[in-house]
């Protein structure tokens, strides 16, 4: 499949959302949301005050020339968009609104609470008028709780939600951090809670499709952020334990060997190695790659045989012959390729716009090229999402200039468009469709059936959001290939349970790992990840096994799966066989780096899908540091999203059409879809990207950073955007000299004296204590967080904690824990991280015989010998 430009009617039929309405009002908060659904095929209308939107003034620009039309932050946010100009402030705008919203399905809303109450079109009223609307809100903090009222922008939301303390540089041997927290740059905050909108929009799209009913969504940017780090949480959450930053690789609770290996031109390479147990001996295909190109020095002695080779002195030793032969090659020489026919998850750290040159991501239809008319001139944009056969991502028309289809918008949406029904729903779940959870209002996906093979984070983590909304999502397993993270040590539970977490003084140690015949229950994160689902165990390699997946699949609505690329034909279960199985099914993959194209099996874990697309290089200090990359799975959880968002869309594709497909999705792709802004400004200026910490050039403010504040690597982001604000700054640190200071006195001013500024500003902040400083800044209007560990998140945000945003669950082994709530809140059916259950992860098969027996009609008895001969 390759994505392509359209220059024709956007409503025309185009994707899983064909012929819904979008209604979209707001600033950067909203607009990546309006991106993703305008790229699955709704008909996305921006409503924009007289002279555009705020967003049209963010660099970078085309040719460098600010101009509303020709900001290339908008153009990537809203390709495939449409422009209208609305006074609200006029009786007339407000009337037009009204007029649009009548028809609308959903109304995208990013402006601030009261905004749209506050011009007599209250979402309340409106509904009135269109009960079917959906109104979809994103908000810095949510509408109600302690911090409503707060400002933030993009580099607060990443300190607040943990990201930030993530990210970084490792220490001095000492443990000091001479460097601050590193924020991911280009927007990252607005991306994850953007995706999290889109699932729940999609959700509240397929409940509308049978019942008729609109409802009211609200999405905090803070709790989304918060949600978003991988295994700093879990491991305080189960073992008191604290992340510490790490160069490019993973934060850990202490410091282990380099990650990046420098190229002898300078580039970078990751030879990354899993965090996760029992992956696998990655030693013996490493020293066979450095053998290769003579680099294996004499780690062949017997002395690296065996245990030998699990010692620190001999991974160091190993460590350092990687870097040697890496550091004799040329990045050009891409020695990744031949790791990775050795098995390696080996990947380069490549800058984003390098991407757009690789005939893989070409194939996918990874980028698009869009002409603009009125430049004549035709530029490259990142494209699909994921790949699915006969239908393409929209890839058009170009991001409309300001107020450029008001009279067409007008005219089209005078008259509501037949709003289309459910074509196929199976009676499963109409029976389920009024089905109670235990929030005592229906379920959105209740009935919906997921037979899930997924393989950790990145896939696994899709179906807990399904679950979350009602769906029976049975993971199938088997002990010959459990899921990894049952045995990760991130967030292992102690052997005392909760009680022992909770009697503990100081962090636990990580429980022992003894290998696959260990206990596959205790993996906290597992359970977390998985949350709400059921549990079987089905022998794959085993006949019998094969016909009971099989005989699921029939009975199924939809088939997941995180396998390695094609691992699904070779077990005679390609797209296909699926279909035969049932015409209807939808089936979605998600591997590395995807099935289509020329990367064939390899094998990546989310740090190396972050190197490969971009990810990693776009979070850092600029030259000469390396890349400070984001210190977690970022694309699995993002990948996890993706995947969710893919499962939705086909479902409201199949409901409306009664088509299942195919989708190929990946985590390299997700990644290149986030690195989009920096590709069109290669594109349209020629201009590499280079990193620029946590600086804020394209929303020009100063300061704007990460300061030292009291005590132990603690840190706050400030950032002040407008002259108010830098005056409120100015007078709660008490410094006057600051604003007659001739280096300060513009914004223009101090952005080009950062480095004094800076300076001066984190002396100051070095005496106050951050949550004090914090509040004392909001206070005035400034945004201002502290950079949030783990710990601060689940027990000191009072935010967090108005939102509900951990949720006790039972696990039937490891006993009551914590697990995160979805961000958003749904008026009608809302979701619960506990599903239809009411409860943690399964056990190992924890469910074989209560699903053979609901589902397939098997007795006991019959179950029973399945198991003598090895079927489960």
């Amino acid at each position: 499949m390759s994505t392509t430009a359209e220059s024709g009617d956007p409503t025309a039929p185009s994707g899983f959302l064909d012929g819904v309405r979008v209604l979209e009002i707001g600033d950067e908060l909203g607009e990546y949301c309006g991106k993703v659904l305008a790229g699955l095929g709704a008909d996305v209308v921006r409503v924009e005050p007289p002279g555009g939107e705020v967003t049209r003034t963010y660099g970078p620009f085309h040719h460098d020339e600010p101009h509303p039309d020709r900001s290339l932050y908008f153009w990537h946010h809203n390709l495939g968009k449409r422009s209208v100009v609305l006074d609200l402030d006029d009786a007339a705008g407000q009337e037009r609104f009204r007029r649009l919203a009548s028809t609308a399905d959903v109304l995208l809303d990013s402006r601030p609470r009261t905004y749209l109450a506050d011009r007599g079109l209250d979402p309340a009223a409106l509904r009135l008028v269109n009960p079917g609307l959906l109104h979809a809100r994103i908000s810095p903090f949510g509408d109600t709780g302690p911090w409503a009222d707060r400002t933030a922008n993009d580099l607060v939301h990443l300190a607040l939600g943990g990201v930030m303390m993530n990210c970084g540089y490792d220490p001095e041997p000492s443990g000091f951090y001479e460097t601050p927290p590193i924020a991911p740059q280009m927007w990252q905050s607005y991306y994850i809670a953007g995706e999290m909108t889109a699932i729940s929009i999609i959700t509240a799209l397929v409940y509308r499709l049978g019942t008729g009913l609109g409802q009211s969504l609200s999405t905090s940017v803070h709790q989304a952020v918060s949600q978003n780090t991988e295994t700093d949480l879990p491991d305080w959450v189960f073992l008191g334990q604290t992340h510490r930053r790490l160069t490019c690789r993973h934060s850990t609770t202490s410091a282990r060997s380099p990650a990046l290996s420098i190229t002898k031109d300078g580039r970078y390479l990751l030879p990354y190695r899993t965090y996760v147990r029992s992956q696998g001996d990655e030693w013996d295909a490493t020293v066979a790659l450095l053998e290769r190109y003579g680099c294996a020095g004499d780690l062949l002695d017997e002395r690296y045989q065996g245990a030998g080779r699990e010692t620190a002195d001999a991974r160091m030793k190993l460590a350092a012959q990687v870097d040697t032969m890496v550091g004799s090659l040329l990045y050009e020489r891409d020695v990744w390729r031949d790791a990775q026919e050795l098995g390696l998850p080996w990947t380069p750290i490549r800058k984003p716009e390098e991407n757009a040159l690789d005939e893989h991501w070409r194939i996918r239809g990874a980028f698009t090229e869009v002409f603009h008319p009125e430049l004549g001139e035709t530029f490259l944009y990142s494209g699909g999402k994921w790949v699915t056969e006969g239908m393409a991502w929209r890839g058009g028309p170009r991001p409309p200039l300001v107020g450029e289809h008001t009279a067409e918008v007008l005219d089209e949406w005078s008259a509501s468009p037949p709003r289309r029904g459910p074509v196929h729903i199976s009676p499963r779940r109409r029976e389920a469709t009024e089905t109670a959870g235990p929030t005592g209002k229906p379920f959105a996906l209740a009935g919906l059936r997921v037979v899930d093979l997924s393989w950790m984070l990145a896939s696994a983590g899709a179906g807990r959001f399904l679950a979350a909304m009602g769906a029976d999502v049975i993971k199938v397993e088997h002990i010959s290939r459990p899921d990894r993270m049952r045995f990760s040590p991130l967030g292992a539970v102690p052997p005392g349970g909760r009680a022992e977490r909770e009697a503990a003084t100081g962090p636990l140690p990580t429980p022992g790992f003894d290998g696959l015949e260990a206990n596959p229950n205790r993996g906290g994160s597992f359970m977390e990840i998985n949350a709400g689902k059921l549990g079987i165990s089905l022998n794959l390699k085993h006949t019998r096994g094969r016909e009971l997946l099989e005989d699921l699949i029939r009975e199924a609505d939809m088939v997941v799966e995180g396998f390695s690329p094609g691992t699904m034909v070779r077990m005679g279960l390609g797209y296909e066989r699926l279909k035969e199985l049932n015409p209807s099914i939808i089936y979605v993959q998600q591997s590395g780096l995807g099935e289509l194209g020329t990367y064939g099996r390899a094998r990546t874990f989310g740090p190396s899908a972050q190197a490969i697309s971009g990810i990693s290089e776009m979070s850092g200090l600029p030259e000469p540091y390396p890349p400070a990359g984001i210190g977690y799975s970022y694309l699995d959880w993002f990948g996890a999203y993706n995947m969710a968002t893919a499962m939705l869309a086909a479902l409201h594709r199949r409901d409306v059409t009664g088509e299942g497909c195919h989708i190929d999705a990946s985590q390299g792709e997700t990644g290149l879809y986030l690195t989009g802004t920096a590709v069109l400004d290669w594109s349209v200026n020629g201009r590499q990207w280079s990193r620029y910490g946590n600086r804020s050039p394209y929303k020009p403010a100063a300061p704007h950073g990460a300061y030292r504040v009291t005590g132990d690597d603690r840190w706050i982001a400030v950032g002040a955007q407008t002259e108010q604000q830098w005056e409120a700054l100015v007078d709660v640190l008490g410094h006057p000299s600051w604003a007659a200071d001739s280096r300060f006195t513009t914004l223009a001013d101090r952005i080009a004296h950062q480095d004094d500024l800076d300076s001066a500003l984190g002396a100051e902040t070095s005496t106050w204590d951050g949550e004090a400083l914090a509040d004392a800044l909001q206070a005035r209007g400034v945004p201002a967080g502290v950079c949030q560990t783990a710990q601060d998140r689940v027990e000191r945000d009072p935010q967090l904690a108005h939102l509900g945003w951990l949720v006790e669950l039972d696990q039937s082994e490891i006993g009551r824990w914590p697990v995160k709530e979805l961000p958003t809140t749904f008026s009608v059916t809302p979701p619960y991280i506990g599903g239809r259950y009411d409860r943690s992860g399964p056990s190992y098969g924890e469910d074989t015989e209560q699903v053979l027996g609901s589902v397939l009609g098997l007795t006991p008895s019959e179950v029973d010998k399945l198991r003598e001969i090895g079927a489960l």
